[in-house]
């Protein structure tokens, strides 16, 4: 386990404090799921509490720290929270990532979720924009209620590869079951980190040449692309490959 994250109630129902009092007295607390994030207010609120209580955590000299800051997570349910998308972004340093719910989004919207995902397309795009503007790190999709048989992972599947698409990097899940898809799938495929391992490696050869863009495969690699193949070795790194093993395999790649 990498993470503990502990779901606390909404700032609106008036239990968040109560939950907080208790919830930050765990050893190995490492984030906070704040459900029903509709403006900055709700995360004003929550840090003032985090700070309070866990000041050794939570100040201006990261040097000082034992333990690093009690991370946020905003789970984002309504119409207002996706216009408001800005200002919650920006609303506490500690804020890590925001999650769509789709089923409450879904309610306040008075609309009905199909396979497609269609009528979730604005609000979903809208997420991920916004995090990546404000450079958090997690964008966690919707929930697969479909997981029962091969129609259900299929469906689990299919809304993994369409989240990534969108810019998602993470999912949430209802069953142990989906685990294991989710994080296939939203890991590098193979192909993709061997590529960015190659890119990476004749990037480097090609810097101490002096050559600011030149091809692989037949198509030019840029810095923007090369952004995107450090990107993927650090994922990979992450997500349990050995990047060290692909890298002696392509030592010798050249750039074109």
């Amino acid at each position: 386990i990498r993470e503990q994250a502990v779901r606390i109630n909404s700032v609106d129902s008036g239990f968040a404090l109560d939950d907080l009092t208790e919830v930050l007295k765990a050893q190995h607390l490492d984030a906070l799921v704040i459900p029903k994030v509709n403006s900055a207010s709700d995360l004003h609120f929550v840090t003032d509490v985090v700070r309070h209580t866990l000041p050794d955590r939570h100040t201006s000299n990261e040097a000082s720290q034992k333990q690093p800051p009690v991370r946020l997570i905003a789970l984002i349910e309504s119409a207002r929270a996706i216009t408001e998308l800005t200002s919650i972004c920006r609303a506490s340093p500690f804020l890590s990532g925001l999650i769509f719910a789709a089923e409450d989004f879904a309610l306040d919207l008075s609309i009905t979720r199909t396979p497609s995902l269609s009528e979730f397309l604005y609000a979903r795009s809208a997420i991920t924009m916004a995090a990546r503007a404000h450079n958090l790190p997690s964008t966690i999709d919707l929930v697969c209620t479909n997981f029962r048989g091969e129609q259900g992972m299929k469906a689990l599947e299919d809304e993994c590869i369409n989240g990534r698409n969108l810019g998602f990097n993470g999912k949430q899940c209802i069953h142990p079951t989906q685990v294991e898809t989710v994080q296939k799938l939203y890991s590098p495929p193979e192909k993709e980190v061997e590529w960015a391992v190659r890119v990476v490696i004749a990037d480097e050869k090609a810097d101490r040449a002096g050559r600011g863009a030149w091809t692989l495969d037949g198509k030019m690699i840029d810095v923007p692309v090369v952004g995107k193949a450090k990107a993927i070795v650090e994922k990979a790194k992450v997500c349990g490959f050995n990047v060290d093993e692909i890298r002696a395999k392509w030592k010798d790649q050249e750039p074109e």
